[in-house]
């Protein structure tokens, strides 16, 4: 899986190399490398001006490389998945199965067939509605509305964040028919394969969904809102973002900084000219991310979930963790701790180290390495003043931030074995 992923980049890299790729001036080797990894690992963080600085050809490969990082994770997290359960004895994957639901073992042919038409469907829908609109309200001729039309619907469902403008989708801020297909794609995408799989099977009964779909679905409902919430109280007055919309514009753009930071990158208002306490709340966003078995990066809204549910079971003294009328087992809590707490070693770090070496802010630095990690692709307007050694970094943080949770996740459980004996407890003193 990481050669396949390494071989994509490597594969993208040198086609953005080619003279033919850039406008102008070939493309260096950083800024090439750079760009192939943020397309592949799907985050949108970029070195260039995406529409100034490649031709046609060099977009045509930028979107080629999303959608195969796109459906490479999908198709990578449903397997792995299969792989699980392969490991585990016929008791443990029954109740697995009927938790959660995921693909068995005979159903590796039928996900790879689901991943690829769900995506096609999607993109195909939304690249309709972009394209009438581009062509309607904003005369661009039927080929050139097409081709935009396209990029963005793969580049939302695949939560890229690639965009064919400079400014992103500033120019669109309170255009409704152009945000709110690439969110509702972004939103769709960041769920997960399973969970879009199962909404749509059970459909009319929604309660025998999976109580990892209730987490998703529950999670993602309540991040989404309070986001809004969030960016519309810090933003309201600050004229360099949403000063000078009307109120329903104001409304439209923090549900769209909402949806996509967590963890798209398209942006609808300056993300540089944010207030500071809007970045730490865009951080904690982007750090969460999305569902797993989805485009989305981050931690994963049901690890943020199970971290929440074990201190409220906690701080309440009750013995077990439970949600939705089920028990939360101790392996899946230590799980979620130690992905938690190594994904903050892993933003943190390398923050200490920016920050320690470049002219920048430790809240910016702090931004673009959450980004990175997270594949989420937002920024402060810094990452192509860094040093070249300071983007390389961005870069491995961006593959470790793609394929990181996916393994470490799929390690943990493989790793779960039982003891015959158990040693005597201790309780060191917290707090």
């Amino acid at each position: 899986m990481i050669a396949g992923f390494v071989a994509a980049i490597a594969v993208g890299t040198l086609l953005l190399l080619l003279p033919i790729a850039a406008s102008g001036e070939p493309a260096t080797f950083m800024e090439a490398l750079f760009t192939a990894t943020s397309a592949v690992c799907v985050t949108g963080l970029i070195v260039t001006d995406t529409p100034v600085f490649w031709s046609g050809f060099g977009e045509a490969v930028i979107l080629v490389l999303i959608q195969i990082g796109g459906l490479g994770v999908m198709t990578v997290a449903s397997l792995l998945g299969v792989l699980v359960s392969r490991r585990l004895d016929l008791s443990s994957r029954l109740v697995a199965a009927a938790s959660t639901r995921t693909v068995s073992l005979g159903d590796v042919r039928r996900t790879l067939v689901r991943v690829v038409i769900l995506a096609l469907v999607i993109e195909a829908a939304v690249a309709t509605v972009l394209a009438v609109r581009f062509a309607v309200a904003y005369d661009e001729t039927l080929g050139r509305a097409l081709w935009h039309g396209v990029f963005h619907a793969v580049s939302a469902y695949n939560n890229a964040g690639f965009a064919l403008f400079s400014l992103s989708l500033i120019d669109f801020v309170a255009d409704p028919w152009i945000v709110l297909p690439i969110c509702l794609a972004t939103i769709v995408g960041g769920l997960g394969l399973p969970v879009v799989l199962e909404v749509l099977r059970e459909r009319v009964r929604p309660a025998r969904w999976s109580v990892h779909t209730k987490i998703t679905l529950l999670m993602t409902t309540l991040l989404l809102v309070g986001g809004t919430v969030f960016f519309l109280v810090a933003e309201w007055d600050n004229a360099a973002t949403m000063g000078g919309l009307d109120n329903g514009g104001r409304v439209l753009a923090s549900f769209t900084q909402s949806a996509q930071a967590r963890t798209a990158g398209f942006n609808s208002v300056n993300t540089g000219e944010m207030h500071t306490e809007t970045w730490l709340g865009t951080i904690i966003l982007m750090f969460i991310g999305g569902g797993s078995g989805g485009t989305a990066g981050g931690i994963k809204v049901t690890t943020f979930a199970v971290l929440a549910v074990v201190i409220w079971s906690e701080l309440r003294g009750d013995p077990d963790a439970t949600v939705f009328d089920r028990r939360i087992s101790p392996a899946t809590q230590r799980q979620a701790l130690t992905l938690a707490l190594l994904g903050v070693a892993i933003v943190v770090l390398p923050t200490l180290w920016m920050t320690a070496l470049s002219p920048f802010t430790v809240d910016q630095i702090l931004f673009e390495v959450t980004s990175a990690f997270t594949t989420t692709g937002l920024s402060t307007g810094i990452t192509a003043q860094l040093a070249w050694y300071h983007q390389l970094v961005l870069v491995m943080l961006m593959f470790i931030g793609r394929l990181g949770p996916i393994t470490l996740g799929t390690a943990l459980a493989l790793r779960a074995r039982g003891r015959l004996y158990r040693l005597p407890e201790s309780a060191p003193i917290i707090g």
